[in-house]
């Protein structure tokens, strides 16, 4: 296993949940939650990469806990994941390029695990899930956009991405064709996504999703595998 960086991030805490400034002029502000035990460990932990919705965005980080898991962490210190939960400025949509930027740095400077690192998001975040994962489907795990929509042109390249989508069937912001032509989509290209679709539910289907442990007992089900040896004939 690659060797496994220490925290180098200025003033980071050994563990909970904590702002962080951006890592880049320009970039995102970020909720950090290091799980307890995390300073002490010698391998790598897994990682997930949480995009908020629209009503998140602003310059105020505590709304970035107000849903998913980094609310779930910031109550359960022992959360165990690495989780890095970014804010969008008011306005604002996904930055793929500084999105990336902020992993790259996570993966330089955190003890993450490389073959377990997972996006996650909701609405706007969870369009922006299905965006990066189909632009560097080589960096992820595994995916799991709620209430959020793809676009099928890229499905292809998520045939051999392990998905797990969510949605409201009474949706009437982010209709849920928005995750159904992604399914279709990707098993048109011969992927097996799952779908779960939450009855008489409308916009809100994070809540359930993410209140699921199955859903981060699948997560951490699934490892990135290694990239083909260039050099085997």
């Amino acid at each position: 296993m690659m060797a496994l960086l220490a925290v180098a991030v200025a003033g980071a805490p050994l563990g909970g949940q904590h702002p962080q400034p951006p890592v880049a002029v320009g970039g995102y502000s970020y909720q950090l939650h290091l799980p307890k035990g995390h300073a002490g460990e010698t391998t790598g932990w897994p990682l997930i990469i949480f995009l908020h919705g629209s009503g998140e965005r602003g310059s105020d980080l505590n709304q970035v806990k107000v849903h998913g898991p980094p609310k779930i962490a910031d109550r359960d210190p022992a959360f165990p994941f690495v989780l890095v939960s970014p804010q969008l400025p008011a306005e604002q949509e996904w930055d793929l390029a500084k999105l990336s930027s902020l992993l790259d740095h996570g993966i330089a400077t955190l003890r993450i695990d490389p073959a377990r690192i997972y996006i996650t998001g909701l609405s706007l975040g969870g369009h922006a899930t299905w965006r990066w994962a189909a632009a560097e489907p080589w960096r992820f795990a595994a995916i799991a956009p709620v209430a959020g929509r793809g676009d099928p042109a890229t499905a292809c390249a998520l045939k051999a991405m392990p998905v797990w989508a969510f949605h409201g069937d009474r949706d009437d912001v982010v209709p849920p064709e928005g995750s159904f032509a992604m399914i279709r989509a990707i098993r048109a290209c011969g992927g097996q996504p799952r779908l779960t679709i939450y009855p008489d539910l409308g916009h809100n289907s994070w809540d359930p999703a993410y209140d699921d442990p199955a859903l981060y007992l699948w997560l951490l089900a699934h490892r990135r595998p290694p990239p083909p040896n260039k050099d085997k004939k």
